[in-house]
């Protein structure tokens, strides 16, 4: 039984209770319990396909509840749409944007409310005008009349922030908010929603980062394949505790990599790498069976680094070595013939056809090689192999004509890697491999890095998460404004030695780094010291 904090109303802001939801074939929420209390962040948190997002699109009036009921302040509410929800002081801030990028800022925010001049013209001047005092209100670091489209990420996701909130709600839901944002956005991000929260007001935040949840929830709500497993208090709980609760199960603890071989082949070795945008002079070995992280903040070069080498990007200087030799890659299917596969940031853009079922999805790197005689595909040698990877990689679908966009965004990252393996790349560019996957899924997809290490394949792991750059990488580089600012060990590496490096300017002096016990960095060139360091 809950109890109410002595300095929070007794009688909660908004209370879910008994709440059923089925779709044709699945039943998706199951007696769902959730109470939010005035001037609290609620955490809400559960595996991917634990019923999280049903719960929030019913809360904000997209669906609608087989049986239940919902109740704010007390009072029976009942949810009819989108817009009724928000009229009732229910705003949602959905983890995919809904923006119309060719237009300004100030348009957005008011998009669909514009003020207007004798009901029919539109009164640009005040709209404008109107944008700018909210921005200045919530301390945003927005132009209203910037154009959405060429906004970064993190901006964007502010102008969905400023949306929301232009329409003073009471209950603000906030679905992987920060899953774009390095740290220094999420610091933003907390203090606005610090000040956001009233007496009168509430915040459900969904996120995967237990970390997060820890600075900025007051409880948690736990659910498990649709059904309410727990509410806790975040001061009083561990984060073991709340991922055991997710998963239904303990989670092993797992240490960082203790370095790889010296005797181990340098497979990738990158040399002055410079694009005429951003990189200067990025200078990088890796190794057989390595792990090799990235780490730095927003901007700093990694996903460039990334596109440099498999040459979706142009560079103006640098060489590439593999094994030893040269080699020119002027397009990505250079790097495929080379054996380099890059799984990008985003997988959903990039990395996959949605519409297509898995089966495709896996061969398609290989079609034309493994797959195509004459210009006929061999349907049943794809489906055999499709299936093979499926069980290797334990992908949770159906079967292999499931269409993709129907998995969790776990099993879709895992069919990313099936591609790749496909293709018998002996190289593998990962970039934010865990982003948007829930606690469970990220375990799987570690235990299958670590695997595919230990098998002698070589991988690059971008993150911008430092927990997991440093549990799973022997060796990271730190980026900073398009330079590497230094390469640290596995014994070297911290959250601390890593801020340090990643937030350090290229021609800064460093002499501040003997405070971390760090030595000093040639910003120019990678130290001799580092060369072969494993």
């Amino acid at each position: 039984m809950l109890t109410a904090e002595p300095q929070v109303a007794t009688l909660p802001l908004l209370e879910v209770e008994g709440v059923d939801k089925t779709f044709p074939g699945v039943r998706a929420l199951s007696d769902m319990h959730l109470e939010l209390r005035a001037g609290e962040v609620l955490a809400l948190v559960g595996e991917n396909g634990a019923g999280k997002s049903t719960l929030m699109k019913l809360l904000s009036g997209i669906y609608t509840a087989d049986s239940g009921s919902f109740l704010l302040d007390g009072e029976p509410l009942e949810i009819t749409g989108p817009k009724q929800a928000m009229e009732l002081g229910i705003s949602i801030i959905h983890q995919e944007f809904n923006l119309v990028p060719h237009l300004t800022v100030a348009q957005n925010i008011f998009i669909g409310r514009e003020p207007r001049r004798m009901r029919v013209l539109l009164d640009e001047r005040r709209l404008v005008r109107d944008a700018r005092e909210l921005i200045e209100r919530l301390h945003l670091p927005l132009n209203p009349n910037a154009v959405v489209g060429g906004l970064t990420v993190a901006n964007q996701q502010m102008v969905e922030i400023a949306k929301a909130l232009s329409r003073d709600p009471r209950v603000l839901i906030m679905d992987e908010p920060t899953a774009a944002l390095n740290d220094a956005e999420v610091a933003t991000l907390h203090e606005l929603i610090r000040r956001f929260v009233r007496p009168e007001t509430g915040v459900i935040y969904i996120s995967h980062r237990m970390e997060e949840i820890k600075r900025i929830a007051d409880r948690v709500t736990v659910i498990r394949d649709g059904q309410y497993v727990d509410t806790v208090e975040v001061a009083t709980s561990s984060t073991r505790e709340i991922i055991s609760m997710m998963v239904g199960r303990t989670l092993a603890d797992s240490a960082g990599p203790a370095g790889v071989r010296e005797d181990r082949e340098v497979v990738l070795e990158v040399t002055g790498l410079s694009t005429k945008a951003l990189l200067k002079d990025v200078s990088f070995d890796l190794r057989q069976g390595e792990i090799l992280g990235f780490a730095g903040l927003m901007g700093a070069g990694r996903t460039e680094t990334a596109r440099a080498i498999v040459g979706a990007d142009p560079t103006g200087a640098g060489t590439v070595l593999l094994r030893g030799r040269p080699v020119r890659i002027g397009h990505p299917a250079d790097a495929v013939r080379h054996g380099i596969g890059y799984l990008s940031e985003d997988r959903k853009r990039y990395g996959l056809l949605l519409d297509k079922d898995v089966k495709a999805n896996v061969t398609l790197g290989a079609l034309r090689d493994k797959f195509a005689t004459a210009g006929f595909i061999n349907d049943r040698a794809a489906r055999a192999q499709a299936s093979e990877y499926v069980d290797a990689l334990k992908i949770k679908t159906p079967s292999v004509d499931q269409t993709t966009k129907f998995l969790s965004g776990g099993n879709q990252q895992k069919v990313v890697i099936a591609k790749w393996l496909v293709r018998d790349c002996d190289i593998l560019i990962f970039d934010e491999p865990t982003r948007g996957i829930d606690v469970g899924a990220k375990e799987e997809i570690y235990q299958l890095l670590n695997e595919l290490a230990e098998q002698g394949k070589s991988i690059i792991m971008i993150s911008s998460e430092l927990p997991e750059v440093l549990r799973m990488s022997h060796r990271v580089v730190v980026m900073s404004e398009g330079r590497v600012t230094r390469i640290l060990t596995a014994g070297e590496a911290t959250q601390e030695s890593i801020m340090h490096y990643a937030t350090l300017r290229p021609d800064e002096n460093v002499e501040d780094a003997v405070e971390l016990g760090l030595d000093p960095v040639d910003t120019g060139a990678i130290d001799a010291e580092q060369e072969g360091v494993s």
